[in-house]
């Protein structure tokens, strides 16, 4: 299922950022990346990173790696235990020997992929040249959406690309550590509501913004679809003033659309998390959420 929802998050990423342009290289980037070449071990700026982020293609932009499955094998290249689903081909080197990487975006020469050196659990091992490689470090930000459901919500927030994790809980109210059912008895003040952590070098506040409006309907009032109730309004709590202008704009750019937008612009409070059972709970359970979907609005 993570797989799938990876692979599409890519897809929509490709297209949003247009990855269809290549970058101009260096005549040693063409030998390696174009021509299959490998650069000398130890002499990559990426050996010995530790830094946390994102690996992308050289010369077309696409993430390729996650700074999470980088290790030391004491090779001289950087190694990965894992690529991002969907972005990396595999082809057997015309002599059958190994079998070589490449971006599947462009098809740009990375390195060669072993397995059964048992480095990691996974037993796999991408042996990539730094210089086939650009990376991106991690840009930690936190943002606040309420839509309905948050099973929905969570669902789909987490397929959009940068997103580093959704936290179903509970916002809005005065009450401390509300449970599910204070907050379904409607008078705890709280709504169902997600936290966000995503990497804003790789995805603005302002498209995951404009994604929210897209997977849930901002004109329904204390309801989303079947579910019906105070818990279940379209609210969106901003953390600081840049995220509150430019929530007021993508409001603003909706209603000029002619949506009779009623989500409740509101600064952050306390955000309590839910209980576990409420966590990644289509991921875990399977299936599709009943009140939410994607519909372009922008």
């Amino acid at each position: 299922m993570k797989k799938v929802i990876i692979i599409a998050s890519l897809i929509t990423f490709f297209i949003n950022n247009g990855f269809s342009q290549m970058n101009p290289l260096t005549k040693e980037e063409e030998r390696v990346i174009l021509h299959k070449g490998t650069e000398a071990p130890f002499t990559g700026k990426y050996v010995h990173n530790k830094e946390k982020g994102t690996y992308l293609c050289r010369q077309c932009g696409a993430p390729l790696y996650r700074s999470a499955d980088k290790f030391d094998s004491g090779c001289g290249w950087p190694s990965f235990d894992q690529e991002i689903p969907g972005a990396v081909t595999r082809h057997r080197d015309p002599d059958g020997t190994r079998t070589e990487i490449v971006c599947n975006n462009c098809e740009g020469h990375l390195g060669h992929v072993f397995t059964g050196e048992k480095f990691t659990k996974k037993d796999t091992r991408h042996c990539v040249n730094s210089i086939s490689l650009v990376f991106v470090p991690e840009k930690r930000e936190s943002a606040i959406f309420a839509g309905g459901c948050f099973w929905g919500v969570e669902f789909m927030l987490q397929k959009l690309f940068g997103v580093i994790s959704v936290t179903s809980g509970y916002t809005g109210g005065n009450s401390r550590k509300p449970s599910y059912e204070e907050v379904c008895e409607g008078n705890s003040g709280h709504i169902e509501a997600v936290e966000v952590i995503f990497d804003a070098s790789l995805v603005s506040y302002e498209k995951l913004t404009k994604y929210f409006f897209e997977i849930h309907d901002p004109t329904q009032q204390d309801r989303q679809g079947p579910d019906i109730g105070y818990q279940y309004r379209s609210a969106l709590f901003f953390k600081n003033p840049q995220q509150k202008e430019t929530a007021l704009k993508v409001i603003s750019e909706l209603k000029s659309k002619g949506y009779k937008v009623v989500t409740e612009l509101r600064e952050a409070v306390q955000f309590w998390p839910a209980e576990d059972y409420h966590q990644d709970y289509y991921l875990r359970k399977g299936g599709i959420p009943y009140c939410h979907s994607y519909k372009k609005r922008f």
